[in-house]
C-alpha cells in the first residue's frame, strides 16, 4: 500500500487531468545552477539580488494568499482571494523586469496600474464600513481562514519592504507596484478580520 501510495505521486498525469499543461516542458534548465536568475525580457541577475529578493516575496505571497483561499469557505471571499493572487502576478513581472525594456510592460499583465491599487483601496473602504476594525492590537488566530490571511498579509509586507530596498540600492521600481503591496497588506488585514467573524482575543490581557 505504502508503496502504490509513493509510485502514484510521481506517476504521469491521467489524460483529463494533463489536458491544458504542456508535457515537454522541464522544470529544470540548469541555467540558474551558477547562482544566477532571468529577468523579464532578459538578463541575469544574482539570486541574492535585492529584485530578486523583492519579486520571490511576492511569489511567497502569491503561495500565501492560495493557502488562505483553500482555508475560506465562503466562494465570494475565495473568488476575491484568486483575484489578488492574479495581480500579485503583475507585481511580480513589474519588478523582474529587466530596467532596459520596461517599455514592453502591457498594463494590467506586466504593469502595475494605478487603477489596480484604487480598486483595492475601495475594497477597503467597503470592508471597514461592513467590518468595524478593532481600536486595539489584537493576536491573530481566531480561526484558519483568518490567521492564513494575516500570515499572507505579513508575507505582502516583507514583499513591500525588499521592493524599497530594490529602490534603494539603485533599481528601477515603479511606485505604482509599492502603492499596490501598501494597499493589499491593508486589504487582507481587513479581510482577516471578516473571516474571525467575532471579535479577536486582544494584544494585552485585560
Amino acid at each position: 500500500m505504502l508503496n502504490s501510495l509513493k509510485l502514484s505521486r510521481f506517476a504521469p498525469l491521467s489524460p483529463p487531468r494533463a489536458r491544458g499543461y504542456l508535457s515537454d516542458v522541464r522544470i529544470y534548465t540548469k541555467k540558474g545552477d551558477d547562482g544566477t536568475t532571468g529577468l523579464l525580457y532578459g538578463g541575469r541577475v544574482s539570486k541574492g539580488d535585492p529584485a530578486t529578493e523583492a519579486y520571490g516575496s511576492v511569489d511567497e505571497a502569491v503561495a500565501a494568499l492560495g493557502m488562505a483561499r483553500s482555508l475560506v469557505p465562503d466562494e465570494r471571499f475565495r473568488e476575491l482571494i484568486l483575484r489578488l493572487q492574479r495581480e500579485l502576478f503583475v507585481v511580480g513581472a513589474d519588478l523582474a523586469t529587466n530596467p532596459d525594456q520596461r517599455r514592453k510592460l502591457k498594463a494590467g499583465v506586466s504593469l502595475v496600474t494605478p487603477d489596480m491599487t484604487d480598486e483595492l483601496e475601495r475594497l477597503i473602504d467597503r470592508s471597514v464600513e461592513e467590518h468595524p476594525l478593532p481600536e486595539e492590537f489584537i493576536v491573530h488566530g481566531a480561526n484558519p481562514a483568518s490567521a492564513a490571511l494575516d500570515v499572507a498579509r505579513t508575507v505582502v509586507r516583507r514583499a513591500e519592504r525588499r521592493a524599497v530596498e530594490m529602490g534603494d540600492g539603485g533599481a528601477t521600481v515603479s511606485p505604482e507596484a509599492l502603492r499596490y503591496l501598501n494597499r493589499l497588506s491593508d486589504l487582507l488585514f481587513c479581510l482577516a478580520r471578516e473571516a474571525a467573524g467575532e471579535p479577536e482575543d486582544p494584544s494585552r490581557e485585560r
